[in-house]
């Protein structure tokens, strides 16, 4: 698509956000040049991140090192198709958040608006660049510099809630990855003498036992704070006290996905799924994350405000995400991937439709959405369509990345999760589709049924953006194959192979054709 080397647009993906924060900064008097900078810089990067897809898809795996900070350390990035995926996610959904973000950053009269593009800039940056990492301790520090960057994001009400939220934020996401995190990767570097990520795991050939195993995958499993994996998930809904497009960019385009991306990525390239499951280190992470599913989705059924049920709804969606890799099967880490991909562009459309209905009735409760539907169609049309997704009803997304999901559990010696898929879906639609069906089935109040009213939609700079993601709910249904070829180029074996006959049938995919 563009006329230069991977390795040149690899450099160029991570570097536009960076010269974009630069130029809002300098126009942070014009508004409409500042959010422009914004609008171009995004554009760039979906555009620069989509070339590389090709050659990765041909097999190519470009890479260079930024700089050996000591022998056999160094700051290094090599793209992979998992991390191609996370990439896709990232640069595609910012164009949509930035336009979005126009539109609420004006109508709610937000302060401090420029620092908020500057931010969201260069969390896109350490999103890319920690989805470059070829090795650990690039992985950990972008994804330290993410943390860091998110922090103002998360506190930009400036309000004593939003303060509180963001110490929460902030100290439980460093300081997990300090205390857990970091010693993880210390620990695989003096067993496998190693950080590098490689197929098959770099822990494939190391002398350790079962225990030590599975203790360095507590380390990681935990020390990845930003998977919200329990019981270090309550830092989201804290950090819902931030203006929608942040929830957004936390639930859908960056921090939690670098999380369940960073996991997926250790799982696949660290330990490697043979380890996992020849010790059986894995077993007590497919427990947790099959817990973290049920007990989330309770509680989201208990919220009355609308961000902290979606909140919770996402601590459920992410432990899909973990259970698929803790399952350590080809098909559900391909389900995992694949879920990767349907919840960012499902959950942003639900948090997109959050904030069009407070910037255009200033209603954040659910209780108070009562005939919402007759005032806003197309922002709660869009909410259907991107619960159904979520759910994992056909026309929709989620339905294939569910699906793989269930069959990696029938591949694994843990069926039992199969079930917890399927009591999960019943929960989503308990906590999603009361919303939907208050909306539109319920009266306006103070309104006469049959009276006409007149329509009320957020600024379309708001519903334009979320009801192209509501579309792409549908679309992903169509286009899954595409990305389920992506996702099976992922090297699960140290001869850059997954298993043989692991693809399902169903989207007409099968391994030994590769």
């Amino acid at each position: 698509m563009l006329p230069f080397d991977d390795v040149t647009l690899m450099m160029a993906a991570m570097a536009v956000p960076l010269i974009t924060a630069v130029f809002i900064l300098l126009f942070h008097k014009t508004p409409n040049l500042r959010e422009g900078a914004t609008l171009i810089g995004a554009a760039a990067v979906a555009l620069i991140v989509w070339s590389l897809l090709p050659g990765i898809m041909a097999g190519e795996r470009p890479g260079f090192e930024l700089v050996q900070v000591v022998p056999g350390l160094s700051i290094a990035f090599e793209l992979e198709p998992l991390g191609m995926i996370f990439a896709l996610v990232a640069g595609s959904l910012w164009f949509l958040n930035s336009v979005y973000s126009i539109g609420y950053m004006r109508k709610a009269g937000e302060p401090r608006q420029t620092q908020f593009y500057i931010c969201f800039a260069v969390a896109i940056s350490s999103t890319l660049a920690l989805a470059f990492s070829k090795n650990l301790f690039s992985m950990f520090l972008f994804y330290e510099v993410l943390s860091l960057s998110t922090y103002p994001l998360v506190t930009h009400k400036g309000t004593e809630s939003a303060m509180k939220a963001g110490r929460v934020y902030l100290m439980l996401l460093m300081g997990t990855s300090i205390a857990l995190f970091l010693p993880g990767i210390v620990g695989v570097y003096v067993i496998a003498g190693s950080i590098d990520f490689t197929p098959g795991g770099v822990l494939a050939d190391a002398q350790a036992t079962p225990f030590v195993i599975g203790g360095l995958l507590a380390l990681f499993a935990f020390g990845i704070g930003k998977a919200a994996v329990v019981p270090f998930h309550f830092w989201l809904p804290a950090a819902m006290v931030a203006p929608t497009p942040v929830s957004a960019l936390l639930h859908a385009v960056a921090v939690v996905k670098a999380g369940v991306f960073s996991v997926m990525k250790v799982v696949v390239y660290i330990f490697g799924i043979d380890t996992l499951t020849v010790s059986g280190a894995n077993g007590w992470l497919v427990y947790l994350a099959s817990f973290g599913i049920i007990m989330a989705s309770i509680v989201a059924l208990n919220q009355d405000n609308l961000k902290a049920r979606l909140a919770y709804s996402t601590v459920s969606q992410l432990s899909y995400i973990v259970l698929g890799a803790a399952l350590a099967t080809a098909t559900s880490i391909t389900g995992g991937t694949l879920h990767i991909v349907m919840h960012a562009v499902g959950k942003i459309t639900l948090f997109f439709c959050a904030g069009a209905i407070y910037v255009a009735h200033k209603k954040t409760e659910i209780s108070q959405l009562d005939g919402i539907g007759r005032l806003m169609p197309f922002t709660m049309a869009a909410f259907l369509i991107a619960s159904l997704s979520l759910i994992g009803l056909p026309p929709f997304g989620g339905t294939w990345s569910k699906w793989f999901l269930a069959l990696g559990a029938l591949d694994s010696q843990y069926q039992f999760a199969v079930a917890v898929f399927m009591i999960s879906s019943l929960l989503n639609v308990a906590y999603l589709m009361p919303i939907v069906m208050r909306a539109f089935f319920k009266p306006l109040p103070g309104v006469e049924t049959g009276t006409p009213v007149k329509m009320a939609e957020a600024p379309l700079t708001c519903v334009v953006p979320l009801c192209l993601t509501a579309i792409g709910c549908l679309v992903l249904f169509f286009v899954a194959e595409p990305v389920a070829d992506l996702a099976q180029l992922i090297e699960l074996r140290a001869d850059g192979t997954q298993t043989a006959g692991s693809t399902p049938p169903v989207l007409g995919l099968n391994a030994n054709d590769r």
